[in-house]
């Protein structure tokens, strides 16, 4: 992220889970996945996409993430993770943000928190 970070800035992406995505998930981790639906740790692998990425950006670092499933997602539905500042503490350089993930028919998957630390990311306190 090149200009400074404000309150209110928010970034998103938008992907597709297929079934083999969660069979990479337990070959990778050992975890059981549901052959229907998409396993929670895929969702807020698109949150953690988001802050080292793009919102802080590269060189943030993940201290706390909260979520609340709160329905499943289905293999094959395209779902949309967004986060946004909520708070930024540029004395400490951190930045709280919300999390959420909707799936294309506006329907809410997750929601939640994340605290980071953006110390390290160019122009976030500019």
């Amino acid at each position: 992220m090149n200009a400074a970070l404000r309150s209110g800035q928010a970034v998103e992406t938008r992907r597709v889970f297929a079934s083999t995505d969660g069979d990479d998930l337990t070959r990778l981790s050992g975890a059981p996945a549901s052959p229907h639906a998409v396993p929670e740790a895929l969702i807020n692998a698109m949150f953690s996409y988001l802050l080292g990425v793009d919102l802080p950006g590269q060189g943030t670092n993940y201290l706390k993430q909260e979520t609340e499933f709160v329905s499943d997602a289905a293999y094959g539905e395209p779902l949309s993770a967004r986060v946004e500042i909520t708070r930024l503490r540029p004395d400490k350089h951190l930045v709280d943000l919300e999390t959420t993930c909707r799936a294309e028919d506006g329907r809410l998957i997750a929601r939640g928190r994340a605290l980071v630390l953006a110390r390290d990311v160019a122009g976030a306190w500019d």
